[in-house]
């Protein structure tokens, strides 16, 4: 688990800032019904970012964390990935997403995944284009994000916050490294120097193979944060998580015309 349960995002909310939120229920490309979350910026840039939780998938953390990207400006969907095995009803705390993670399948979340980002294009119905869509996750949900832009989706840009590049997953995932020549779009890697999974040799593969693919891509390593370091709990890696607020906003700037 990336998280504790009551964890939330580290950033200041802005009053006004969204024009509106709800959950929703999304049909997958297979008939599944997913749960969703949306939150429309009331300014919006024409930028928008589909969101990809941790294991726990589409937790209270990711609710908030649409309404901050939104308050930006930049349209936000957040989903889950048990809708085939845990329903679509909100989950307490006590939530256990173990036995449900071993029945989730590459096959199942690239289907969520696009999905998703069918939502977020046609977030606003005719009111304004959503013309920049990005995708940003969390450890598993960072790994899916690099894999985002190998599905032929046209995102702007993709945002791993420590998700893991190389190597097998269990859920049938493959390694981001091991794709590199199919990624479409920009990468921004947001690691934490103290986590003890994504060590700097994983980093640097991840680095040596998207540069051989010629990607662009911009890694940045927090000296002695942890993985999961971005939680409001965490105050010790306050700036840590600040900065990379700012970078994630930067990207989208940079990137979203």
């Amino acid at each position: 688990m990336c998280f504790d349960p009551d964890s939330r995002p580290p950033i200041e909310p802005i009053a006004g800032g969204a024009l509106d939120s709800e959950r929703l229920t999304l049909t997958s490309e297979d008939g599944t019904e997913i749960s969703a979350f949306r939150a429309r910026a009331a300014k919006p840039s024409g930028s928008g970012i589909l969101i990809l939780p941790d294991v726990r998938g589409l937790h209270a953390y990711y609710e908030e964390l649409s309404l901050r990207f939104a308050e930006h400006g930049i349209d936000a969907v957040a989903i889950d990935y048990f809708g085939r095995s845990a329903g679509l009803a909100p989950r307490d705390p006590d939530f256990d997403y173990t036995p449900h993670l071993t029945q989730v399948s590459w096959e199942g979340l690239s289907a969520d995944i696009r999905t998703g980002a069918a939502a977020l294009r046609g977030i606003r119905g005719n009111d304004a284009e959503v013309r920049h869509v990005f995708v940003t996750g969390f450890c598993m949900g960072g790994r899916l994000a690099y894999l985002s832009a190998t599905l032929g989706l046209g995102v702007s840009g993709v945002i791993g916050f420590y998700g893991w590049p190389t190597g097998p997953h269990r859920t049938g995932s493959p390694a981001p490294a091991d794709v590199a020549s199919a990624i479409e779009a920009p990468v921004l890697a947001l690691y934490g120097g103290a986590d003890q999974g994504i060590t700097a040799e994983v980093r640097a593969t991840f680095d040596a193979a998207l540069d051989a693919a010629g990607v662009e891509h911009r890694t940045v390593v927090y000296p002695d944060a942890p993985h999961s370091f971005f939680d409001r709990k965490a105050a010790e890696f306050a700036a840590a998580s600040d900065a990379a607020w700012k970078e994630t906003l930067g990207f989208i700037a940079a990137h979203g015309g």
